[in-house]
């Protein structure tokens, strides 16, 4: 029986968010399929990749309201809606679903993450210090965040009350609505948790970063996961334009990684995907996998704008480029695993990954453990075979994460190979 249910926005932020209960032994789950029958879920955490990040509002207040009223039908008892750490998206309509959907009139939201340097404070969301909308998240060409208050964004779509707690006023809500709680450390959200206590979180948000101290509070643990072996090779699919992965990519370059800009026509031409020219690519880039560290991006390459001529010159949109860019690197990598790609796979951005399961028939990841925060191990079966898949949101982790995720693989097979 699932106890918990975590709806979340993208795909990156389900696995990150459902690694920390899966971290302390709970049975999590984390599912793409919205006919999903949760009454038969073998799972104490179920995770429902809703994708309502680039959709309308309406259409996200639509899909969450649906998602919660059959959550609670099926007697789930705690509901936890995943909000983008940098609060993109949909976050005012999604939450107000919550809150219509289960006849509710209040909901604890806490937007932290402190260990990714988010933090909250007197109702100003910040990321590495900076307000967001003042970060590389304002300047993101798909969702920028234009306001770094959480009460504005939240405002935007919903006339739900929106109430303000600082970190010295009580938790505990004292009058319905939105409650937005600031936080600065980990300390302070399992603070603000533990005021609030098990029946005040029956409806609660947030990113991975209150997930951890949820999954404390519900009791949701048991035996420790164990790391798998890996394979040696390292194969990273990136599919985001954020800054942050541009200078992990730039950094693991200098390290020896083989790195693969993708031509337009090879990111965006569906046809391409039939022609002897990308058989001919797919053997190549087999090869260079073999090398052990390679990477397969959508970036042009540094001072080029080739996919911004491609796109004006055939009339794409920034949706347009969008969709087919994740489409197109997610059928790709399903030509290399049918080729016989046999690497531990690096997914960044949430539209990759999410891609790459439809392009494979996939509809469930089971989480494994967090090699760096915001760095989740995850497994699916595809073809009989168990494949193993490093998901990172594009916007986490220091510029070597490349490198050292590599390092710490090979180094963690090694010291197997010396136990047995």
């Amino acid at each position: 029986m699932v106890k918990l249910l975590i709806i979340a926005d993208d795909f990156t932020g389900a696995l990150d968010t459902g690694v920390q209960f899966a971290a302390r032994g709970a049975a999590t789950r984390v599912v793409t399929d919205l006919t999903y029958d949760f009454n038969r879920a073998e799972a104490d955490v179920l995770v429902m990749v809703v994708e309502t990040r680039h959709l309308a509002p309406k259409d996200a207040y639509r899909m969450v309201y649906s998602t919660v009223r059959s959550a609670r039908s099926a007697g789930i008892s705690y509901i936890y809606k995943k909000t983008d750490s940098a609060l993109r998206g949909n976050i005012g309509s999604e939450l107000a679903a919550v809150l219509d959907a289960a006849e509710a009139g209040s909901i604890a939201f806490l937007p932290a993450f402190p260990k990714m340097r988010r933090t909250t404070q007197n109702g100003i969301h910040y990321v590495d210090g900076i307000p967001v909308a003042e970060s590389v998240f304002g300047k993101d060409p798909f969702e920028p965040v234009r306001d770094s208050s959480v009460e504005k964004i939240i405002r935007k779509q919903t006339e739900k009350p929106v109430v303000l707690h600082r970190l010295d006023a009580p938790a505990v809500p004292a009058t319905p609505g939105i409650h937005v709680y600031d936080a600065c450390t980990d300390g302070d959200l399992a603070h603000i948790g533990g005021e609030l206590g098990a029946e005040g979180l029956r409806l609660s948000a947030g990113c991975a970063g209150f997930a951890a101290a949820l999954a404390d509070i519900l009791e949701l643990n048991g035996s420790e996961p164990q790391m798998p072996i890996l394979p040696d090779a390292f194969f990273v699919a990136c599919g985001s334009v954020n800054p942050v992965t541009l200078r992990q990519m730039k950094t693991a370059e200098d390290g020896g990684f083989v790195h693969i800009h993708l031509e337009p026509v090879q990111k965006l031409e569906k046809d391409w995907l039939e022609s002897w020219d990308c058989e001919e690519h797919i053997r190549a880039w087999l090869e260079k996998a073999e090398s052990g560290r390679c990477i397969l991006d959508v970036n042009d390459p540094e001072d080029r704008d080739d996919t911004v001529v491609y796109a004006q010159d055939h009339n794409l949109t920034t949706e347009d480029l969008r969709v087919r860019i994740s489409t197109q690197l997610a059928h790709l990598m399903k030509r290399l695993l049918d080729g016989g790609l046999d690497a531990t796979i690096l997914c960044t951005g949430g539209d990759t990954l999410l891609a790459l399961m439809r392009a494979v028939g996939v509809a469930a990841l089971t989480p494994v453990r967090e090699l760096a925060t915001g760095a989740v191990l995850t497994n699916f079966v595809y073809q009989g075979r168990t494949y193993y898949i490093i998901s990172k949101s594009g916007g986490f982790g220091e510029p070597d994460l490349f490198c050292k995720l590599a390092a710490s693989i090979r180094a963690g097979n090694q010291k197997e190979d010396a136990v047995c």
